[in-house]
C-alpha cells in the first residue's frame, strides 16, 4: 500500500509524493522544483529516498540538481529514451524498477506521444502518468506523435477500470469543458463536471481520478464512440475510419479551437 501525496508547484503541476505507511522515507515524482518538495519534507519530517521521472520537460525534472545536491545523490529513475541530466537508472519497458526507500511493486510502461521517450508507472492499483493522460483530457503532442499518443491512451484503457490516475496537472475541469463539446448530451459528463467543480470550490484537488470514470467521459479515451467519431468528424470536416484518426481530429480540434 502506498500513501500519496500531491504537493502543488507553479501554477498548475502537481509533484506526488510516494511513501509506505509508518516510513520516514518519500519518493517525489516529476520533481519540477525542489522548493516545495523540501518544504514538505521538512513539515512531515520525512527524506527524500529517491527521485521518479517521466519526461524530459523542465516542468518536471527542474528541481532534480538541487534535490540530489540536498540529499547526498539520490538514485534518479526516468526514462531511457529520453536525455534527462542526473537520471541515474534509466528505465524501459517492462522494467520492475527497485525503488530506494520504497515498498512497491511498480513496472515500467513505455507511453510516447506527449514526448518521444515518455513512461509511466503501473502497481498497487495505480498508474503514475505524467503528461500522457489527463483527467478528462491528455497531453499535448510535443516530440512524440499522434499515432503513438492515441496507441499509449488506448493501452492505459485496457487497464483494471479501478486504476487509480495520478497526472502531473490540474486541468481537469478544463478538460471537461472540451468534452462537454465533444459530448454535449452526456448526462455523465454533466454530473463529473458538477462533482469537480464542487472540489475545487472547497479547495481539493480533482485527482487521482478513476479510469472507469476516464473511459465513461474522456474523449481521447473514446475514439471508437459514434457519438464521439461524429463529432470529431463534423470538427474536421472529412470521414475518419479507424480510432487514431479520430483522436488525431480531437486533438487538433482542441490545440486549434479550445485551448
Amino acid at each position: 500500500m502506498l500513501e500519496i501525496t500531491p504537493v502543488s508547484a507553479f501554477e498548475d503541476n502537481y509533484i506526488w509524493m510516494l511513501k509506505n505507511p509508518g516510513s520516514s522515507q518519500a519518493v517525489a515524482v516529476d520533481p519540477g522544483d525542489e522548493t516545495p518538495v523540501l518544504a514538505w519534507l521538512e513539515r512531515t519530517s520525512s527524506q527524500l529516498s529517491a527521485i521518479l521521472v517521466t519526461h524530459h520537460h523542465y516542468d518536471h525534472v527542474g528541481g532534480i540538481p538541487a534535490l540530489r545536491d540536498a540529499f547526498a545523490d539520490i538514485p534518479v529513475y526516468g526514462p531511457a529514451k529520453e536525455s534527462i541530466r542526473g537520471i541515474t537508472h534509466p528505465l524501459r519497458e517492462g522494467d520492475k524498477p527497485v525503488v530506494s526507500g520504497l515498498k512497491a511493486d511498480l513496472r515500467v510502461l513505455e507511453v510516447p506521444g506527449h514526448t518521444a521517450g515518455h513512461i509511466a508507472y503501473y502497481g498497487e492499483g495505480v498508474l503514475l502518468c505524467g503528461d500522457t493522460l489527463f483527467a478528462g483530457g491528455c497531453g499535448r503532442v510535443f516530440d512524440g506523435t499522434f499515432e503513438q499518443l492515441s496507441a499509449s491512451l488506448q493501452r492505459i484503457a485496457q487497464l483494471s477500470p479501478e486504476t487509480r490516475l495520478y497526472c502531473a496537472h490540474e486541468y481537469t475541469l478544463d478538460n471537461l469543458g472540451f468534452a462537454g463539446w465533444v459530448e454535449p448530451e452526456s448526462s455523465v459528463l454533466e454530473q463529473r463536471i458538477e462533482t469537480e467543480r464542487e472540489r475545487r470550490r472547497i479547495g481539493l484537488p480533482t485527482l487521482p481520478s478513476l479510469l472507469r470514470d476516464e473511459l465513461l467521459t474522456n474523449p481521447f479515451l473514446r475514439t471508437q464512440e459514434p457519438g464521439v467519431v461524429g463529432a470529431a468528424q463534423r470538427a474536421c470536416g472529412q470521414a475518419l475510419n479507424a480510432p487514431d484518426e479520430v483522436f488525431t481530429a480531437l486533438r487538433q480540434w482542441k490545440d486549434s479551437k479550445y485551448d
